[in-house]
This record gives structure tokens, C-alpha cells and sequence, in this order.
């Protein structure tokens, strides 16, 4: 009876065992298409976007993830994701000029940041944040997408990019937020306050007396220039400049866009394929080792058993649970071997698209840093600029 209640409870767990390891993913089949706003948009309230360089999200990776990811891959999402988005939002026809930027210290109208929560191939979850000029948050969303291996076939890839839908949902839902959330006098205030605040970086003692933060550290406009105003002007003429300079910027991204892409969709791809697989090798691995160990205790239990014929099955048993203890921890070692494949790929990767050179109109620059110190120098150079032209006000 004993023996008989321990196979019973042996074969229960078992086949529960079996159905907690097995799992279901569900695949987009739906391609969202980008919205365009059918009510003509006047140009001086047309928004300008500030994309930043996302958080690759590694600080936020869990233990169980962190084999899986490889930290050089993830540094060049965090570039490659925000101009896939900015060229999405440009294309859209919605917003005034998209750029990615390093940080915030290019004036804009709305700024965009973004994190990196998962990115295997097979799904992408990114957290999105957007606020105006002004300080105010417009809204915090999660947007995330699993894929088939269709969308790494030829003519998928050259048509879009594999998370497409993912840049098109963001794209929907920032016009839907300005649609329903700002007149056109509230879009002209936030224009203002962000012409203001570029003024303020390079005149603070001029430009301070126009802007306040209130209470909920909202900045507001306590007064406006004279659209005359010399001070003013001048600034202008320095923004267009910055604009220009934030443009060569642009050509940055965009030259390590399209070096990445190549390189980058093909880890994608095998990454896909290594994370499904590694995912059928871990659930395979579970059941090895749960098999193994229920047939171990089953074989002990039986051990106890006066009948001799029960005695030496459960010898038979002992070994046979061992073996497929052996057999998971196979199986775990032949998933190590994926993941290190997938490290190499990304230490490839960042070599392939690391940064070269910026041509300019009167000067050649090497960049040594990152984009970030790069950007930094470029806003030094900016200043020499003003004051030579100004001569310091």
C-alpha cells in the first residue's frame, strides 16, 4: 500500500510538474500603422521632439536575466531604439523637427526618454516617459511586443524594422495625448517657455525675470520680450546655429544607425532563435531534474519495501533518476554555450558601430569620447560663438 501511494503521488506531481513547465507564447500577427492628425497643423505650432538616449535598463536586470543579457548589445539599442523612434515620429508628419539627443541640454519643445526593460529578439518591452518644456509629465507607459520569425524574413527587414509597431504605438499615442490635452494656446505657451529657457542658458541675467517654476515646479511665463527685443534677436540667431550644430549631431546617429543594422539584425535573429531554444533547454533541463529527483525519492521509498523484487526495482530506479539528473545538468551546460555565443555577437557588434569622425562645414572634428562628451565639447564651442558675436551681454 505504502508503495503503491508513493507511485500515485509520484505520477501526481509529476504530471503537474509537467504542466507548470510548459508555456505559451503569443505572437503579433497585427501591424499598427502610424496615425497622421487629418486637422492641418499651423507651422509655428508645430512641436519640436527631443528623443534622448535611452536607459539601456542593465541596472534593472534581474538575476535570472542576467546570463541572457550582454551589456555591450544593450548600450547600442539604447542609440540605435531612439532614432528608430525619432525617424518614426518625423515620418508621421505630426511634430516639427525630431532629434535624438545625448541629454537634455539641447532646448526643446517635448522630451521623450525612454528604457530598455527586455530586448531578446523574440520580445521588447520599453518604458517610455514624456514631458513638455514647461516640466509637466505628460504620461509614463510600458509598451511591449513579441514577434514571430517571420518579421526576420528578407523582405519583412528591408521593409520594416522587426519591433516596428512598438515606435508606431508611441508615435499614436503622443498625437492622441496632444489632441486631447492642448489647445493651440496652451502648444504656442509651451514654444514660448522653450525659447525662453535656451535664452536663459546663455543670458541668465537678461532672460531670468521672464520665466518662474510655481509651486508643483511647473515653469511658467511671468512675462514676454518684445518680439524686437535685440537680446532676443541675437539669441535667435545663436538657436539656429545650435540647431544647425544639433544636426550634425543627428548625422552621428544616423551614421551608427545604419552601420548597426546589419550586424545587429542578424543577433537579433539568432538571438530569437537562441532564446527560443534556450527556453525549450531550461523547461527541458526543470523536468530532467524534477523527473530525476521524484524517481530518486521514489526509488528510496521503494528501498524500504520487504518485498525483494520491490527492493531491487527501486535500486533501478535510484539510477535512473540519477541519470536524469545528469542529463538537466547536460542540458543547462549546452544553454551556458548559447549564451556565451551571444556575448561574443555583442561584443562585435559595439566594435562594428563604434563612433569615427564628424565632418563639419569649416572644420574637421575626431571624436574620442562618447556622443555625450562629444555633445558636451560641441556646446563649449557654442558658447565661444555667442560671446565672440555678442561680445558677452
Amino acid at each position: 500500500m505504502f508503495l503503491t501511494a508513493v507511485k500515485i503521488a509520484l505520477v501526481s506531481v509529476l504530471s503537474v510538474a509537467m504542466l507548470a513547465c510548459a508555456s505559451t507564447s503569443v505572437k503579433s500577427t497585427q501591424y499598427i500603422q502610424i496615425v497622421q492628425d487629418t486637422t492641418p497643423i499651423p507651422e509655428n505650432l508645430l512641436m519640436d521632439i527631443g528623443v534622448t538616449v535611452f536607459d539601456p535598463g542593465i541596472d534593472e536586470i534581474g538575476r535570472k536575466e542576467e546570463e541572457r543579457v550582454s551589456p555591450e548589445i544593450r548600450n547600442a539599442e539604447a542609440r540605435y531604439a531612439p532614432f528608430i523612434l525619432a525617424e518614426t515620429l518625423q515620418r508621421s508628419g505630426n511634430w516639427g523637427v525630431v532629434r535624438v539627443l545625448p541629454n537634455e541640454t539641447s532646448t526643446m519643445d517635448v522630451y521623450l526618454h525612454g528604457q530598455i526593460l527586455q530586448s531578446d529578439g523574440e520580445g521588447m518591452i520599453i518604458k517610455v516617459a514624456v514631458r513638455d518644456s514647461s516640466g509637466l509629465l505628460w504620461y509614463n507607459k510600458e509598451y511591449e511586443e513579441h514577434i514571430s520569425k517571420f518579421s526576420y524574413e528578407a523582405t519583412q527587414r528591408q521593409a520594416n524594422d522587426p519591433f516596428q509597431v512598438i515606435y508606431n504605438n508611441i508615435a499614436n499615442d503622443l498625437l492622441a495625448w496632444r489632441k486631447a490635452n492642448l489647445t493651440d494656446q496652451k502648444i504656442a505657451r509651451i514654444r514660448s517657455i522653450s525659447e525662453l529657457q535656451f535664452a536663459r542658458n546663455f543670458a541668465p541675467e537678461v532672460f531670468n525675470e521672464y520665466l518662474r517654476a510655481n509651486n508643483r515646479g511647473i515653469t511658467e511665463i511671468v512675462r514676454l520680450p518684445a518680439d524686437n527685443d535685440p537680446s532676443l534677436e541675437r539669441i535667435r540667431e545663436i538657436r539656429q546655429r545650435d540647431n544647425l550644430f544639433v544636426d550634425t549631431v543627428q548625422e552621428y546617429y544616423a551614421n551608427y544607425a545604419r552601420q548597426m543594422r546589419v550586424p545587429y539584425d542578424s543577433w537579433r535573429e539568432q538571438s530569437y532563435e537562441a532564446t527560443m531554444e534556450l527556453d525549450q533547454l531550461e523547461a527541458s533541463a526543470r523536468r530532467r531534474m524534477l523527473a530525476g529527483t521524484l524517481a530518486i525519492v521514489g526509488g528510496i521509498a521503494a528501498a524500504t519495501s520487504n518485498n525483494g523484487a520491490v527492493r531491487t526495482g527501486s535500486l533501478v530506479g535510484v539510477g535512473a533518476g540519477a541519470y536524469m539528473i545528469k542529463s538537466g545538468f547536460d542540458k543547462r551546460a549546452e544553454a551556458e554555450i548559447h549564451i556565451a555565443a551571444l556575448q561574443e555577437l555583442g561584443e562585435s557588434l559595439e566594435s562594428e558601430v563604434a563612433p569615427k569622425m564628424i565632418d563639419l562645414d569649416d572644420r574637421t572634428v575626431m571624436l574620442t569620447g562618447t556622443v555625450e562628451e562629444q555633445y558636451r565639447q560641441w556646446r563649449e564651442i557654442l558658447v565661444e560663438l555667442y560671446e565672440e558675436e555678442t561680445g558677452g551681454i
